[in-house]
Parts: structure tokens; C-alpha cells; sequence
């Protein structure tokens, strides 16, 4: 999935139309956001034009007081649009990602400079988000703001207020998106003279998109006559190879583990040479242990928190009176079912974490997770930026 965000300061017909045709083919784009379209009306001739297909599908914002604009454009065989929300400032866009077969949520931006109409603009992204809150989330564009004080140079004190970054990196969390790893140049806007610059432009994807497309990352391309640079987002699907099979450690202190991989393994007959006989054992005790695992583990939290709620009804249940005989046996199996499950639980958790989690004992699972994945795509090399 290539997408890029650009903003044009202009959609004139000049040497732009070919530009972006020419970077739609270079590219391999499947979705193009462009912001500062200054266009009343765009007609399916302009967007064909530029995309260099008839096969493209378009939706456009017209400028207000005769500036701004957005317009969207993509492929109909990649992208099929089933819904779509257009605001002041935004571009929302919600379909079908055809070929992963994943709902998709893109919306294209282009924020105003003041503060407070930025501030209306967040609040109404940020209530579009709540009321969808399924499918993959990816918000691009001219944000007119940056997160870092470092993110701008020998720019006027105005537009550097503490408070501004503050409050754009609180959406950001209230947003539950974060930014796609980057890399290359700094900076995305440049004043004429090339003395100023800013970094304005960004992509902001979900935790989700980050997990469907792990090697995601977002870098400006060279800059010509714009002001800004394009942004361009490739989302791709790593293929490392086979899936690594793990024996966790709570199976070693379940009773029937050995004795279902000595079954297993016995009871293979498989001709050939040793490395094939070997390789099918393997692959058929990796099936049986899996099959195994679903039925005697599960969902380990759940199970856990099943267990928990049947022995908390129980002892409410006999609560005013005294337990039987029968009723305290069933007592003492669901606390020692109790007790295995949440062990079987923890000792997945850890297993899966990294040291410093077992040394402080996290299992808030889902913020867990989240941590962790954002480490492991911070601790990767993207990519190498060699001389442009």
C-alpha cells in the first residue's frame, strides 16, 4: 500500500498536472491526499489527467473564500468507498481495502493556522473516531503544527508556543493513533528563501494498522518547485518466512503433555530419508500440540476469569448456609482450576514479555502489548538514507 499526502499551494494546470501523474506512476500509488487544491469544482477529466488512468475514483472538498481545498484520489481496484464524511478542513473516507479484504478509515487534512479553529477541527476528527470505532485508522495532511520544538527552525516565536505542541500531542493520544516510523529529511516545508522550515506534514495510523502492516514507514520525497514535500506512506506486509513454533512454558507442568507428544510421535509412520521423516514429524506434532492447546488452555484469560466467576457464585449461592460434602469438593476443584489457569496466564505473559516486564511483573495485557510493539518497531532500521 504506497499513499502520499501533498500539499500543492495550488492545483493549476502548468507543470503540476504531469508532476503527479508522472509520481502516481513512479510511485505505484494506490491513494494520493492533496491539500491547497484552490479549486472550485474539479471535473473527471483533471483527475484522470493526473492520475494517467481511467480507472480512478475521486472525492473533493471545493475551497472556502477561495482558499484551501482537498481532493482525494485512488484506484478503483485497490480502494472501494462506502462512506464518506466531508467537513470543514477534512476529507473522511471509509471502505473496503480490497486486497487485504480490511475496512479502512483515511482521512485527509488540511488544518487551519490559527489556534482556535485547529481546536474545532481536532474535536470533530476526534468525535468521527468515536462514533467509527471499528476497521484501521489512518489520518494524513498539512497539520500546520508540529510536536517537537525541534521540528521548526528560525521560525517567528508565534507559531512556537509550548501550549500549541501541548495541546497537538494530547489529540494525538486522545486519538489513539501515532506516528508511522520515519525517515529522511526533517522537515516538509520550506520557505521560499530556505531559511525557515517546518515539519507540517505527517501520517498518524492506529495501533491496528501498525499490527496489519508492522513495516509501515513514512519519508518526504525530494522537493522541486512546492513548497512542500511529499510525504509518502508505504504499508507492506513483511514476509519473514514460516511462523517460528513455540512450546510455552506452562505445557511442561501439565501431566498430559509428554505423554501426548510420546502418542504423537509413535504413531507416525512416514517413509523416506531421515531429514523428510524428521521434517513431518515435527509438522504433525506442531499440528497435534496446537490442537491440544485450544483444548486444554484456550484463552487462558478468559478461562481464568470464567473460573473466578463460577467460584464467586458459589460462595454467594452459599453464602447463608453451610456447604455439602459434594459442594466442597466442587469448591476445592475450582480453586485449584483457579489457581492452574491464572498461573497458566501469568507464565504465558511472561514468556512473551522481555525482561524488564518480568523483573516488574506488568500484565496489563493490552497496554502491555502496545508498549511492547511500539519498542520493537522503534529498535528497527527502517531504512538508509544515503545522499537522498
Amino acid at each position: 500500500m504506497n499513499i502520499i499526502t501533498y500539499n500543492v499551494r495550488g492545483l493549476g494546470r502548468g507543470v503540476k498536472w504531469p508532476a503527479i501523474r508522472i509520481l502516481v506512476k513512479k510511485e505505484k500509488l494506490d491513494m494520493i491526499c492533496i491539500q491547497e487544491t484552490k479549486k472550485e469544482s474539479i471535473e473527471r477529466s483533471m483527475c484522470q489527467a493526473m492520475w494517467g488512468d481511467t480507472t480512478v475514483s475521486w472525492e473533493v472538498q471545493p475551497i472556502i473564500n477561495s482558499a484551501g481545498g482537498l481532493l482525494c484520489m485512488w484506484t478503483e481496484n485497490t480502494f472501494t468507498l462506502q462512506r464518506k464524511v466531508v467537513g470543514n478542513g477534512f476529507i473522511c473516507l471509509t471502505g473496503l481495502w480490497i486486497k487485504e479484504a480490511l475496512q479502512v478509515h483515511i482521512v485527509n487534512i488540511y488544518s487551519p493556522c490559527d489556534m482556535q479553529s485547529k481546536r474545532v477541527l481536532w474535536e470533530t476528527i476526534k468525535h468521527l473516531k468515536t462514533a467509527n470505532q471499528g476497521g484501521l485508522w489512518c489520518i494524513m495532511g498539512d497539520f500546520n503544527n508540529i510536536r517537537d520544538p525541534m521540528e521548526r527552525m528560525k521560525v517567528c516565536q508565534r507559531g512556537m508556543k509550548e501550549s500549541n505542541i501541548q495541546e497537538f500531542n494530547e489529540w494525538i493520544d486522545d486519538m489513539e493513533v501515532e506516528e508511522a516510523p520515519w525517515i529522511g529529511r526533517k522537515f516538509t516545508w520550506f520557505r521560499p528563501n530556505g531559511i525557515a522550515r517546518s515539519k507540517l506534514d505527517r501520517f498518524l495510523v492506529s495501533p491496528k494498522w501498525l499490527t496489519k502492516w508492522p513495516g509501515s514507514i513514512q519519508h518526504p520525497l525530494d522537493r522541486n518547485f512546492f513548497g512542500h514535500c511529499l510525504v509518502l506512506l508505504r504499508s507492506k506486509v513483511v514476509d519473514w518466512g514460516p511462523k517460528p513454533f513455540r512450546v510455552q512454558d506452562c505445557w511442561l507442568l501439565n501431566k498430559s503433555f509428554k505423554s501426548i507428544v510420546k502418542e504423537c510421535w509413535l504413531s507416525q509412520q512416514q517413509s523416506g530419508w531421515g531429514g523428510f521423516v524428521l521434517k513431518e514429524k515435527i509438522k504433525k506434532l506442531k499440528e497435534r500440540l496446537k490442537t491440544w492447546n485450544r483444548d486444554r488452555f484456550g484463552d487462558t484469560l478468559k478461562k481464568y476469569k470464567k473460573i473466578e466467576g463460577e467460584l464467586n457464585q458459589l460462595e454467594v449461592n452459599l453464602a447463608d448456609r453451610p456447604l455439602s460434602p459434594q459442594q466442597m469438593i466442587i469448591r476445592k476443584q475450582l480453586q485449584e482450576d483457579l489457581w492452574i489457569a491464572a498461573q497458566s496466564h501469568e507464565s504465558l505473559l511472561r514468556q512473551k514479555a522481555r525482561a524488564t516486564w518480568v523483573k516488574e511483573g506488568d500484565c496489563n495485557s493490552r497496554f502491555f502489548h502496545l508498549l511492547v510493539n511500539t519498542t520493537h518497531r522503534n529498535n528497527n532500521l527502517n531504512g538508509v538514507w544515503i545522499e537522498g
